[in-house]
């Protein structure tokens, strides 16, 4: 049972509310399959397979996946990578000068640069010792002008999935919205949020196909929430955002779930390797429990151990100039054969 009330027409901007949204061609003529003349949206008539305009609801792609995650199209909103959908839920919801969002460091730094960009103040509220999000401080910082809080789980860098526990507790108590960045929620065991969208109105759930589906460079975000919060952002999302290259090639992975499951799987196996002989290394201190496709590890000196790989042509991440990871390096799982050249070279260093 929901503690706090959330009523959209009262966190959604009032300019957006009214707004009517463009309507495109491919908005105002659907196309059944059947053999039809297109002079309707100014194209090149020459077929070469991108000379259309591609579908700016993205049916086919959003029907699939909405079978495979078992909700529905209704509750989806496919973006040009996930920058693009939670840029889209900062213009729908907050006001620019006046309103304000939570974050959690050390958490994902767009949200950051996000807020920056559309001039909304970012209040952070730092996870615990043990990477858990604080839930007395974050609704404590809470004002009449938050209007969202960021959980990034499994949270990078750490790693680490947040307790369901203190999420239901921030999702019951704050009457803003909560989004869950699910970028890397392949790799876990963890259950995704989306089954819960129905559940709380408030709920927000991100995820992305460039991790585990292996399709960074097409840009492919997706968002599920409620109908209602869908609606808003079909409101300002640009017509054709999500091209026609970008449709086909995430359709044709998303269909093919064996090979995804089966790198999926040898990332994981390749994961295990890695933490365990990461703990061997004489300068690694700690070593952080992943639920991603990478690991946390705390070093003696991290910049001089990344110039080190550096030299041997390993390019890792160096992630000490964030909250609570003072000389931490990040190391994405890699090929077995990456992760055994990358091993054998910590173990000269």
């Amino acid at each position: 049972m929901k503690t706090t009330q959330f009523n959209i027409n009262q966190i959604v901007r009032s300019n957006v509310l009214g707004l009517k949204p463009y309507s495109s061609a491919r908005d105002e003529y659907v196309s059944d399959g059947s053999e039809m003349i297109f002079l309707d949206a100014n194209e090149n008539p020459f077929e070469n397979g991108v000379n259309r305009y591609p579908d700016p609801l993205q049916r086919n792609l959003k029907q699939v996946l909405a079978e495979q995650k078992g909700t529905t199209v209704k509750n989806m909103l496919l973006g040009n990578g996930s920058d693009e959908v939670l840029d889209l839920i900062f213009r729908a919801f907050c006001e620019p000068k006046v309103d304000t969002i939570i974050t959690l460091p050390p958490t994902y730094g767009m949200y950051k640069v996000l807020a920056n960009i559309n001039n909304i103040k970012e209040k952070e509220v730092l996870l615990t010792n043990d990477f858990e999000p604080d839930v007395d401080k974050i609704l404590s910082a809470v004002t009449s002008t938050t209007k969202i809080i960021f959980l990034c789980s499994p949270n990078n860098p750490t790693g680490n999935s947040f307790s369901e526990e203190k999420m239901i507790r921030i999702l019951e108590n704050f009457g803003g919205l909560v989004v869950i960045d699910e970028a890397y929620i392949d790799f876990s065991d963890q259950k995704s949020w989306i089954q819960q969208i129905n559940t709380y109105p408030n709920l927000v759930v991100t995820q992305t196909l460039s991790k585990a589906y292996g399709l960074a460079g097409i840009r492919l975000g997706i968002c599920y929430a409620s109908e209602e919060i869908i609606t808003i952002l079909n409101k300002i999302k640009p017509p054709y955002n999500v091209n026609e290259l970008t449709q086909q090639k995430a359709l044709e992975r998303v269909t093919n779930q064996a090979q995804v499951q089966k790198e999926v799987s040898k990332i994981l196996e390749e994961r295990t390797i890695l933490f365990n002989e990461l703990t061997q290394i004489s300068f690694v201190e700690e070593v952080y429990h992943s639920d991603t496709n990478f690991i946390l590890a705390k070093v003696d000196d991290a910049n001089t151990r990344y110039d080190q790989l550096l030299k041997e042509g390993i390019v890792i991440r160096n992630r000490s100039t964030q909250p609570l990871c003072e000389n931490t390096l990040r190391f994405t799982v890699g090929t077995a054969e990456e992760n055994k050249k990358l091993i054998k070279i910590l173990k000269t260093l």
